[in-house]
């Protein structure tokens, strides 16, 4: 990929950019997430779905978004300082913010050829699973790295403040 290029796309920019990357015959692959505290977990989800194709979009929780399903103390860093953090992560190629509690339309109008989620998901309950399914894609589920989920580190730092 193009270093110069920014990675922060709006929809309509990327649905441009997946028209002409399927013309090319380029393989996408597609992810989501709050990605609230970044962790290893993420570097690996990032790293294993790049492995899967040619181009990977990730797609992320706007701070309304990450509240009405975290709760209010969430998200820690807001979106801003997200995006910047995954900017930096190689293995990123386009990010997209949106506000909606599931990325459904994102996923929708961009048809990736691979729709990646942790493994705590269950198949079946993969949002875009059937529309990606249908457009003759297929989802894969990634190996989680044992303890290492955004809630498990803020129990952790909750609990080590509290001593």
């Amino acid at each position: 990929m193009d270093t110069s290029i920014n990675k922060i796309q709006s929809l309509q920019s990327l649905q441009k950019i997946r028209a002409v990357l399927g013309e090319k015959g380029k393989q996408v692959v597609f992810t989501n997430g709050c990605f609230d505290l970044i962790h290893s977990g993420h570097v690996f989800l990032f790293k294993e779905a790049k492995k899967l194709g040619d181009v990977l979009i990730v797609a992320i929780n706007d701070d309304r978004s990450i509240r009405k399903i975290k709760g209010a103390t969430r998200p820690i860093f807001p979106l801003a300082e997200r995006l910047e953090i995954l900017e930096a992560i190689e293995h990123i190629d386009y990010l997209i913010p949106f506000p909606e509690e599931t990325p459904q339309k994102v996923i929708s109008v961009l048809l990736p050829d691979i729709l990646v989620k942790g493994e705590d998901w269950k198949r079946n309950g993969v949002v875009g699973r059937k529309e990606v399914e249908e457009a003759g894609g297929k989802v894969v589920l990634v190996p989680l790295c044992k303890g290492q989920s955004t809630t498990s580190l803020l129990e952790k730092i909750l609990h080590s403040s509290t001593k």
